[in-house]
């Protein structure tokens, strides 16, 4: 089948939602000059005899042209919907054929009719995506020059197949990416419960429908629906709490508990801890084998799952030629993923075909300041700043000066107690900390940290940090946050910089009860200006179940079990990198 169909961002094409760059203007782009035909379910061999399916759109016209490959759990069929789904985020179809690109959309093994098992960032599927890419470099459509494209975990293929290194591979756009699955799934020895248990179970659900299924003609009808240009408009400001909403839905309906039950036993509940199976779905150790370009990017309120990964994936690259990095503001990732696709477009036409685009100039890494919306620059991430010291004051108060020696103490309450309901006489569940209004405005850029000194009355507790800035007029808005398991809080001093401490939460310690701890808990990297009258606020809690707590995109946690009194000391610190 064929299609006319041109998005973009200029008259007479479909608007793309989201910003389309980092705020800079390119030359040399290639153009729309082509209709798209489609090859569906393809079938891909893999070295050891299983086949994946692909779909692939490429110009409807003789000739080889460079091959973007979009590669993940989710259906392949309907990447081109429209929903405002979290799984569809392949990009679009109709940006990339027409201007000469063939847009490869495969299904990994165990979904969408791929054969074999979904193994879940595994060695088997790194395997898998080299075998892909070199299967595209070699068909009559392609030119051999292949890089890949999609954000999520079509950003985490991405990464799979570099630390491969098939040779056709030539450069990446890893966008909103994972690569050590622990640190999404497992913060700091905390069980993302609220995204991974919905997560495992969507992919059961979309796994287990039938290509007939996701070509039928009440979903052929839902598109040119959601496609329409007013509602389309709608969904570029849909975020991710929405996304996470929406898969929790699924929760209730039924799926083969094979391998997902599976899959999520491993993870929630059999390996609470780095261990092997963790090991094999860390990408980090890997990441100084890649050797081609690769674009990273995130936005700045992907807290809890993405964010992290972008900047200890800018940490691991260090044989790749060329990194480059571009951060987004409120709304910059929105779905269906179209954003930074021109961006992208600057990207590809400079390496897969030697177009003088302009996407190499300037500093290496871009940034929206949250705050002002200004794109600012630097070198390399992070960049320079004067480490500030605010101190927990015993009032409640958030300041240079600590004052008055003293402690503050907040409850953590586990399952199964019984309790009709709460007593007027129990300590709070979360503890604020607030400055004064500022006098001047604080650029916070880089990597933060609470630098904890807490007691607490059961051997295992949490401390589930949020930062966030209040307006004037009482706003509160979450910036980023941190979270630690107690019994987890070893850092491996060697890895750790001034701000950003590794945890590798391999060995549980009993919290010793009733003594003072030194924790040292990272945030999330992230970027902000506190303006002039606004506040800083901290806040900890132990558990974030409750929906008063602040949660980032509503993403919570599993409690920990234990019910605990924490006391929190004055002598406590919040460590924020500050801009000059």
């Amino acid at each position: 089948m064929t299609s006319t169909s041109v998005s973009g961002i200029e008259p007479g094409q479909r608007t793309l939602n989201g910003p389309q760059t980092t705020g800079r203007d390119y030359r040399n782009l290639s153009t729309p000059d082509h209709r798209t035909t489609s090859d569906i379910n393809i079938a891909v061999p893999m070295r050891d005899g299983v086949t994946l399916l692909a779909d692939v759109h490429r110009p409807d016209t003789d000739g080889r042209f460079p091959a973007l490959i979009a590669a993940s759990p989710y259906p392949r069929q309907i990447q081109d919907l429209g929903a405002p789904a979290g799984f569809i985020e392949a990009g679009a179809t109709d940006f990339w054929v027409p201007r000469g690109y063939t847009h490869v959309i495969a299904n990994l093994r165990g979904t969408g009719g791929s054969g074999g098992t979904f193994g879940f960032f595994d060695s088997q599927e790194r395997r898998d995506l080299y075998d892909l890419v070199e299967w595209v470099a070699a068909q009559p459509w392609c030119d051999g020059n292949v890089g890949m494209i999609g954000i999520s975990y079509f950003a985490m293929t991405q990464l799979e197949a570099a630390v491969e290194r098939p040779p056709h591979l030539k450069a990446i756009f890893p966008v909103a990416v994972t690569a050590d699955l622990y640190e999404a799934a497992m913060h700091h020895g905390l069980f993302s419960a609220s995204f991974v248990t919905p997560f495992l179970s969507m992919l059961g659900l979309t796994a287990a429908r039938s290509d007939t299924f996701w070509r039928s003609r009440p979903l052929g009808a839902a598109r040119w629906v959601l496609n329409t240009s007013r509602l389309h408009h709608k969904f570029a400001t849909m975020n991710g709490e929405a996304a996470v909403t929406m898969m929790r839905g699924l929760l209730k309906l039924p799926h083969d508990p094979h391998p997902w039950d599976e899959l999520w036993l491993d993870a929630a509940v059999k390996h609470p801890t780095r261990d092997a199976w963790w090991d094999e779905r860390n990408l980090l150790p890997l990441l100084e084998k890649v050797d081609i370009p690769a674009y990273l990017g995130c936005d700045w309120q992907n807290v809890p799952l993405h964010l992290p990964s972008t900047f200890t994936s800018y940490a691991g690259l260090t044989n790749s030629p060329c990194v480059r990095i571009g951060m987004l503001g409120e709304y910059g990732l929105t779905w269906p993923w179209e954003s930074l696709h021109v961006e992208a477009l600057a990207w590809y036409d400079h390496w897969l075909k030697g177009r003088d685009t302009g996407i190499l100039d300037g500093p290496a890494v871009r940034y929206v300041l949250p705050g002002t919306d200004e794109w600012r620059t630097c070198e390399s991430w992070p960049p320079a700043s004067t480490l500030r010291e605010l101190a927990l004051c015993a009032d409640g108060t958030l300041d240079d000066d600590e004052g008055i020696p003293g402690a503050r103490d907040f409850m953590a309450l586990g399952g199964g107690l019984g309790r009709a309901k709460p007593s007027s006489i129990d300590p709070p569940s979360a503890l604020t900390w607030l400055s004064e209004p500022l006098a001047a405005p604080i650029d916070v850029v880089g990597d933060i940290e609470l630098r904890l000194t807490a007691a607490a009355t059961a051997a295992d507790t949490a401390f589930i940090v949020t930062l966030s800035d209040v307006s004037p007029d009482g706003e509160t808005e979450p910036v980023t946050a941190g979270w630690v398991r107690a019994s987890l809080r070893e850092v491996d001093e060697a890895a750790s910089r001034a701000g950003a401490p590794a945890l590798p939460c391999r060995r549980p310690q009993a919290v010793p009860v009733g003594d003072d701890v030194e924790y040292r808990i990272p945030l999330v990297p992230n970027a902000r200006r506190f303006d002039t009258g606004h506040r800083i606020q901290i806040t900890i809690a132990g558990d974030d179940q409750d929906p008063d707590t602040p949660a980032i995109m509503n993403f919570r946690h599993a409690s920990v079990g234990t019910s605990s009194i924490n006391t929190v000391r004055s002598s406590s610190r919040l460590v924020l990198p500050v801009l000059a």
